[in-house]
């Protein structure tokens, strides 16, 4: 990008901000290091010394999604304390950032040390080039914007600080600076423990910080100044409820599954009809099937030759599921964090022409994360049934996404190969069904179902 701006001669009329990484270093990883980031969340039973010793050969390469061990997050944030996640503290929040703007300013190499936050980035720019913030965009009112330019910083280094109070919080870990001082408070479990009860706020310790002295949090002053600690834990209590952080929620993977978080969804009632050439379907976009009872069903029409190929499949190699044709039969393959899978084959071919495929998986409940008993049926007549041993709670993937008719990045299933893996006949619509409306006591989905569901979502 440097040289293209060099190039077009407009390099030293650019602003540039390089943003040295988003947060801390991340502490999800455990005190040992993960094989799959997902699995801290949804099992980390599976994640032991010796299992991780097994397949040590397998870290940074397509077979992992592997994350570094607690220690080496620690040493990435030294000198501050804590990591991301934990915003209340600077190694949760705090990155270097370059500036780069030779015909704005005249300062060349030098530090600034104004306290200022990544919501100033925007009101510079704004500045910089003598714009307003916007109070309409599209028809819709805007929010001011929170933020406080950083242009006066440029020209003097020593200008006194204009954006001097500024609140944090994520998973109810909290923060406030204002005026050069700190007042922060680390909430319940540790940032590797990231499913479970979390104890109650009032538990909750406040630390008091002198950052114009003390910048790397390190000497904490809540003993020997308490009333400078009351003041700014209640401008912290005022800012949150100014921005809206009330009220605190301290759940952390559970947020990741709309059931569990109980947030609206994408996808409206018990049935998401999917067709052909719809793909990179981000996992909230896909009708929940986690932790529940559910059917997989395919209108299909299967080639003369022996039918291959993937119907539809959600997440990859690290975690989903797949419905899809293999050495001419019917298949269903639940991918287990790439730790664990489970497969499901029909017994008999799928014969040519136009037939209905589909998958029930009865849930077992009693919790989440449980197993599932899992039939085939092709036109109502069962083909084949199954044991999934365990399921996902919380998501599927962090990346991957849901296809219809092939599946197109990291496979799920090792049966076809990351490229050339779309399903060799046609399909035409593929529906998913949960809870109730999965129950079919013939196992088909006929025209006239068909017909009163388009009726009733009009």
């Amino acid at each position: 990008m440097i040289d293209s701006l060099k190039d077009l001669g407009i390099l030293d009329d650019t602003l540039i901000y390089y943003i040295i990484g988003d947060n801390g270093a991340s502490a999800e990883g455990t005190l040992i290091g993960s094989l799959n980031e997902q699995a801290v969340g949804e099992a980390p039973d599976l994640m032991t010394p010796d299992f991780l010793i097994a397949h040590i050969d397998d870290l940074g390469t397509e077979r992992s999604l592997n994350h570094y061990a607690v220690p080496w997050a620690h040493a990435m944030n030294t000198p501050y304390q804590w990591t991301k996640q934990v915003a209340s503290h600077f190694g949760g929040t705090r990155n270097g950032m370059i500036v780069h703007w030779p015909s704005g300013i005249k300062a060349k190499g030098e530090l600034r040390h104004q306290f200022h936050h990544v919501i100033d980035v925007a009101p510079t720019v704004l500045e910089a080039a003598k714009l307003p913030q916007p109070t309409m965009v599209n028809g819709v009112m805007q929010e001011p914007l929170h933020g406080v330019s950083m242009l006066y910083s440029f020209a003097d280094g020593g200008a006194a600080e204009r954006h001097i109070t500024q609140y944090f919080e994520m998973l109810c870990n909290r923060g406030i600076y204002h005026n050069g001082w700190t007042a922060v408070t680390r909430h319940g479990n540790l940032p590797w423990v990231v499913v479970g009860a979390q104890p109650p706020l009032k538990e909750d310790v406040w630390e008091l910080y002198d950052t114009t002295k003390d910048w790397s949090q390190s000497r904490d002053l809540a003993k020997q100044m308490p009333e400078k600690l009351v003041d700014l834990q209640r401008l912290f209590e005022l800012e949150a409820s100014k921005y809206n952080v009330f009220p605190l929620d301290d759940r952390k993977a559970e947020r990741a599954n709309p059931d569990l978080a109980g947030r609206p969804q994408v996808v409206r009632g018990s049935t998401q009809l999917l067709f052909p050439g719809m793909r990179r379907i981000q996992e909230n976009a896909v009708i929940n099937t986690k932790n529940k009872s559910h059917a997989v069903t395919a209108d299909l029409e299967i080639p003369a030759s022996s039918a291959n190929g993937v119907i539809v499949a959600q997440g990859g190699n690290m975690g989903g599921w797949s419905l899809y044709a293999h050495e001419g039969r019917l298949k269903y393959f639940y991918n287990f964090l790439g730790i664990l899978t489970f497969g499901v084959t029909a017994a008999s071919p799928l014969p040519a022409g136009a037939h209905q495929a589909r998958m029930e998986f009865a849930y077992d409940g009693g919790g989440i994360g449980k197993g599932a008993n899992v039939t085939l049926y092709v036109d109502g007549t069962k083909v084949g049934e199954g044991r999934v041993g365990r399921t996902h709670a919380l998501f599927f993937s962090l990346d991957e996404t849901l296809e219809v008719g092939l599946d197109v990045g990291e496979p799920v299933s090792p049966d076809y190969r990351a490229r050339d893996n779309a399903f060799n006949g046609k399909v035409k619509w593929v529906r998913i069904d949960i809870d109730a409306a999965a129950k079919d006591v013939d196992h088909f989905l006929g025209a006239d179902e068909r017909f009163n569901l388009m009726m009733l979502r009009q």
